[in-house]
């Protein structure tokens, strides 16, 4: 079961890699790339938008919503973009992943606004 899992995990993991190949191709439509753009992002950002401490909540994002969105990028871009993307992917996968701090730091802005407004409801400033 622990080899299921793992070969999972690295098949989700050449996916996210294929989108991030397949967002910067002059091929890709306007809309796909844009999805491709946040499923990637969201991916790659080092910040959860539901963080992992939460109780099965935290995972939910990392075991459902990700593959979710990985499956539809991938069913927008054309085949043959993606058979290119692929190669690509392969030889990516031996090194590191990118990482992207401007979604993190969108998904810190998001938890910040959301602890402000409770604190404000708290203290009866709304």
């Amino acid at each position: 079961m622990f080899n299921k899992i793992k070969t999972w995990a690295r098949n989700l993991k050449k996916q996210i890699f294929i989108l991030y190949y397949a967002c910067k191709d002059k091929r890709v439509p306007w809309y796909a790339k844009l999805f491709t753009a946040c499923v990637v992002a969201y991916a790659y950002s080092p910040i959860d938008l539901i963080p992992d401490f939460i109780p099965i909540l935290g995972y939910l994002d990392d075991v459902i919503l990700l593959p979710l969105g990985i499956w539809f990028a991938l069913k927008m871009i054309p085949k043959n973009v993606l058979s290119e993307c692929e190669a690509k992917a392969e030889e990516r996968m031996k090194g590191t992943k990118p990482k992207n701090w401007i979604a993190g730091s969108i998904i810190v802005l998001i938890w910040g606004v959301i602890v402000l407004w409770v604190v404000m409801k708290i203290f009866g400033l709304l």
